[in-house]
């Protein structure tokens, strides 16, 4: 217990729920501040243009000065991904394993930030002093190696997040769940458990992931042509496992991304990955070999398998044609959002005759299934729980599997971003919520792409943009020269030209009546045009095009 007496303690979620990825949870003990993750979240398809969601942590620059530290529970885009962001504004000290802060360091490299981050390198199973405050930290098992959960401990009691976990008794870099340490954090008194839900509506065990490595071998032996392999860069264990299969199967191995190539390159030379020598070859170089071979690994500009798929299968990926003597692996699940795009650009491979295998057989999920959440509530025996890390219904399971496991319901906490559960002298009260949200970043802009913005895009995308372009007389106050339309994404004009006709005599008539009336403000005339174009292209083709006026005077 914490030798502090009488600690109010609030947890608040910036980021991770009611949403999956953009995870960022904050545990205040007194007026002390600790961000647990800063990770980021892949658009959505209707984010049409973003390339990145962050969460909006306004509130937490505000209070910059009571940030004692920013922990780190694993190496994933999702859950670190928005630091070169938030480090711009805050200087808080970061702590994280030693195959998290590389990955981290990767991350800052590309925005010039590297130098000036506080990184500090901790090790699963001791525990660290910050802020006068002891943290326990213990080893877990996920789909990227050196992830650990933690725990902070105050006058009632530790609050433990378990980060993203799962229990795997064969993990592939034979690195198990430190249980022990587990339970006795549990045995010492647990105020809260902020604990993952990705996978809480899934009943039994998450499999091991040497299953995955078991197929793998299978698939690669009876393969004839190329193996091309699509997954996340930081998916480590995937990886090691792919390396295996071609090595036992006399495949040389190509890396096709700049992100992926410095993570493999990173990752062996910190002992994650055990490549022999030899077997790795540049992509360019491959023609020279018999396609029984090859093998590629491939991943996206961030490190993501989807859009290397969707750019491979729409034939505008620059280094990478596939034929149907090849074999594709997706060794990943398709995000939240994203279903659409896999699902079709996997259609799109197989009907070129490109065998495409995907699913349980080549991969399985870094997230504790119902089972082994109940264990990681019996070890911990918290008081309350926070569910994290999840859509709202994954986090709805979670709720609904700990009040079967004995967790009194009003212990149990729904948090939405920005809500905040206060602890005092071992009881807890949800009070008024702090500023939280998304920032969505799209090319160098960060937070400038809002709601408007991407109602516009949609609009666009759906159909099309109409330009009105007219030039009326100061002093005349007549119309000199048009109306004159062009569209794009509406209607083709040679086949329209009826439409595009009677939309001019619309624009003139608008005008000419407006300017008889002595209407002279652009907005008022600018109005005029978009109200009564719309509604005749609205009533002669049932759609609405965004319709922008451009009037000019002289």
């Amino acid at each position: 217990m914490s030798k502090h007496k009488d600690d109010e303690v609030k947890i608040y979620a910036m980021g991770g729920v009611g949403e999956v990825g953009n995870n960022m949870t904050v545990i205040e003990v007194n007026k002390d501040i600790f961000i647990i993750d800063a990770g980021l979240m892949h658009p959505n398809d209707d984010m049409l243009g973003v390339d990145t969601v962050i969460p909006d942590a306004a509130y937490l620059v505000e209070n910059k000065d009571r940030i004692k530290a920013i922990l780190l529970t694993h190496g994933h885009q999702a859950h670190i991904g928005g630091l070169p962001y938030l480090l711009k504004d805050l200087k808080a000290p970061v702590y994280g394993t030693k195959l998290t802060i590389a990955l981290l360091e990767e991350k800052l490299k590309d925005v010039n930030a590297l130098k000036r981050a506080k990184l500090n390198t901790i090790e699963p199973g001791k525990d660290l002093r910050i802020a006068g405050r002891t943290i326990a930290f213990f080893r877990t098992n996920h789909s990227v190696p050196d992830s650990v959960g933690f725990a902070i401990y105050t006058s009632q009691g530790a609050v433990v997040h378990t980060g993203d976990f799962k229990f795997d008794y064969t993990p592939v870099d034979g690195q198990k769940p430190d249980i022990s340490k587990i339970s006795r954090i549990g045995d010492r008194g647990v105020l809260c458990l902020l604990s993952d839900s990705k996978n809480a509506e899934v009943p039994g065990k998450t499999r091991s992931d040497a299953v995955v490595g078991e197929n793998l071998d299978d698939i690669f032996y009876f393969a004839k042509g190329r193996v091309i392999t699509s997954l996340y860069a930081t998916n480590i264990h995937r990886i090691q496992q792919v390396v295996q299969a071609a090595v036992q199967n006399n495949r040389k191995i190509a890396i096709d991304g700049r992100y992926l190539e410095r993570i493999v390159g990173m990752a062996t030379k910190l002992g994650y990955l055990d490549i022999p020598k030899g077997t790795l070859v540049n992509l360019d170089r491959i023609n020279k070999l018999k396609d029984h071979q090859i093998a590629i690994l491939t991943s996206g500009i961030e490190g993501d398998p989807i859009s290397p798929l969707t750019r491979i299968a729409s034939h505008s990926h620059k280094r990478l044609s596939l034929t149907e003597n090849d074999l594709f692996i997706f060794a990943s699940s398709s995000t939240p959002g994203n279903e659409k795009s896999v699902t079709k650009a996997i259609d799109s491979l197989m009907r070129i005759g490109v065998k495409v295998i995907y699913g349980d057989r080549v991969h399985t999920s870094g997230h504790a299934s119902q089972e082994e959440l109940k264990l990681m509530l019996e070890l911990i025996r918290p008081k309350y729980l926070v569910p994290i890390r999840g859509e709202f219904r994954m986090l709805k399971a979670h709720q609904d599997l700990a009040v079967s496991n004995g967790i009194p319901l009003h212990h149990i906490f729904l948090l939405d971003k920005g809500d905040v559960v206060e602890f005092t002298k071992g009881q807890a009260r949800q009070i008024e919520k702090v500023p939280a949200g998304q920032l969505l970043v799209d090319g160098l802009g960060v937070g400038d792409v809002g709601n408007i913005v991407l109602r516009d895009r949609r609009l666009l995308s759906q159909d099309g943009t109409l330009v009105v372009v007219v030039t009326l007389g100061r002093q005349s106050k007549k119309i000199l020269s048009g109306p004159e339309i062009i569209t794009r994404g509406f209607v083709y004009v040679r086949e329209s030209e009826k439409l595009i006709e009677d939309a001019n005599n619309i624009v003139a008539e608008v005008l000419s009546q407006a300017l008889t009336k002595n209407v002279s403000e652009w907005s008022s005339l600018k109005n005029g045009i978009r109200d009564s174009l719309g509604k005749y292209l609205y009533d002669k083709t049932k759609r609405r095009p965004m319709i922008l006026p451009i009037i000019m005077e002289i």
